[in-house]
């Protein structure tokens, strides 16, 4: 029979037992096969242990399954009100699933129960810069380094509040302060090449070199190393070198993650199946009806930043950021996207105005538009179209080899699992691609595509094609979108401040010898650009 003790008392004894330090230590060194059956079997005997279930959910949210952890999390403060640790965890939760409004509820009774803790702080901080509340992110983030000068990753966050609000200098200095105190936090080197505007020196690059030879370095600063020396030595033209830590980088990264590439080819499949003339003309127009969002999607690194500041220097239209409503609100219909079918008018109307006040949040402006600037959207282009009828789509696109090899050297902190193979970044951007030709034969005339070449070439035809499928007049301002004072935070948030380059263009070429598995797994995609090869 399951011990029937108290809360309280329960979290004090089930500290003593030995299966569950085992499983915290299997934990901390990232051993996910040792501590699962050990939390298991703790949870059999008694499932109302909570802090085993806490770790469980740790677990659960460290392979991405956040809702698990969610649920999990809230039994255990249902058990255990106090237990402050499962609170701050459940923030934590809510914050990697953008529900920063609730992580923020969270925090307020974590902080108030452990006030000393400098890292609930920094999760405040950084869950105000998720809606858009810069100043009082930037405050909190002062206020902490004033009473703990000394913490190195508190500083590598301050450096990234202030990249998103264009303080470059203030950024560099506060990543540069990071590094000084812990010389092999490989996610502030990484911070400072992601900025795309900082070149390593020699000292720079042996003192990351040194850091990486340390016995006891951790996998996440070795791979962010990685990366960050490939920016070093591609900077200087040393395309094998770079070459070979990028890959290096990747390599380590893919290994800790569960993607598979046929689970995306599957889904599309199924949309493909699905999403039929039929079933959108039955369906087209009983959304909600109200203006408001421009959704700017399509590959990661393909131009959508450029797209989105480019919307976002018009006087009617608000920039925001990368929304997860819409994945969000997809994952909540029963057998997505086949039970798109199921729906009725109320129900596609429901879920527009639950996207509306899901992201009412991000708006600080009165504004009528606003971007939504989510890449992987691509794949809920339908039942975008279906929820919000009068919303704009806006598909950015890039030469394959360009797209793709820019995101292999681009580390991201979570959500494209797709980037850390070549042959993996191919078949992803073939799916995407073969997606879109059907969404396009489908909805005929409601994605406008963005060629970012052709934008390069041809600046003020491209951005006047875009506003007028967003049904906007041209302003002089959207040409002069890099002179637009506004939070970017995005890898490409330095480059969208500067006038725009041709160099995007070129950058794979030096890197062509190694990318044949690139190539094959793109096939006739990669012949066909611009256009759509008729196999997909």
């Amino acid at each position: 029979m399951a011990n029937v003790t108290t809360p309280a008392r329960r979290i004090a004894s089930s500290a003593y037992d030995s299966r569950l330090v085992r499983a915290a230590v299997a934990m901390n060194e990232n051993d996910l096969p040792t501590a699962e059956p050990l939390l298991r079997a703790l949870l059999k005997e008694d499932p109302f242990d909570v802090r085993a279930i806490r770790l469980f959910a740790e677990l659960a949210g460290r392979i991405g399954r956040y809702q698990d952890a969610e649920h999990l999390l809230r039994r255990a403060i249902e058990l255990a009100p106090q237990f402050t640790p499962a609170r701050a965890n459940l923030a934590l939760v809510l914050y990697r699933t953008n529900r920063a409004a609730e992580a923020l509820e969270e925090l307020a009774k974590v902080s108030a129960d452990d006030p000393e803790n400098i890292g609930h702080a920094n999760l405040q901080a950084a869950a105000y810069g998720r809606i858009g509340e810069f100043d009082e992110a930037l405050a909190l983030y002062e206020l902490v380094l004033r009473q703990a000068p000394n913490q190195p990753r508190v500083w590598m966050s301050f450096g990234h509040m202030l990249k998103t609000v264009g303080r470059q200098a203030d950024g560099v200095a506060a990543y540069r302060r990071a590094i000084e105190l812990l010389p092999s936090l490989g996610e502030a080197w990484w911070s400072l090449a992601n900025l795309k505007t900082v070149h390593f020196c020699d000292a720079d690059i042996a003192a990351m070199e040194a850091a990486l030879q340390q016995a006891d370095i951790a996998p996440e600063d070795h791979w962010h190393l990685d990366f960050a020396l490939g920016k070093a030595h591609e900077d200087r033209g040393e395309a094998e070198a770079a070459f070979r830590h990028y890959a290096a980088g990747n390599a380590l990264r893919k290994i800790r993650l569960p993607y598979q590439a046929a689970d995306i080819t599957a889904q599309v499949d199924r949309s493909i199946a699905a999403v039929t003339p039929s079933l959108v003309a039955g369906l087209a127009g009983r959304g909600c009806d109200t203006t408001g969002p421009i959704f700017v999607l399509g590959m990661p690194r393909a131009g959508s930043t450029l797209v989105e500041q480019i919307l976002a220097s018009h006087s009617m239209v608000e920039g925001t950021s990368e929304l997860a409503d819409i994945g969000f609100l997809a994952r909540t219909i029963e057998n997505y996207p086949a039970g798109l079918s199921a729906l009725s008018p109320e129900a596609l109307r429901d879920l527009g105005e639950q996207y509306f006040s899901r992201t009412r949040i991000q708006r600080h402006t009165d504004k009528p538009l606003f971007v939504d600037k989510m890449p992987n959207n691509w794949i809920h282009v339908p039942f975008i179209k279906l929820i919000l009828p009068n919303a704009k789509i806006v598909d950015a696109r890039r030469h394959p080899l360009g797209c793709c090899f820019s995101n292999f050297k681009q580390h991201f902190a979570r959500g494209q699992g797709f980037s850390y193979s070549l042959e993996d970044m191919g078949t992803y951007y073939r799916d995407y691609v073969r997606a879109m030709a059907h969404f396009d034969r489908v909805l005929p005339g409601e994605v406008h595509r963005v060629i970012y070449e052709r934008m390069v070439e041809d600046t003020e035809a491209e951005v006047r094609a875009l506003l007028g499928h967003c049904d906007l007049p041209f302003e002089e301002a959207c040409l002069a979108f890099h002179r637009t004072e506004r939070a970017v935070r995005t890898a490409s948030s330095e480059q969208v401040r500067r006038p725009i380059f041709r160099e995007g263009t070129e950058g794979w070429k030096p890197f062509e010898p190694w990318l044949d598995p690139l190539k094959q797994a793109l096939g006739d995609v990669l012949d066909a650009y611009p256009d759509t090869p008729a196999t997909a």
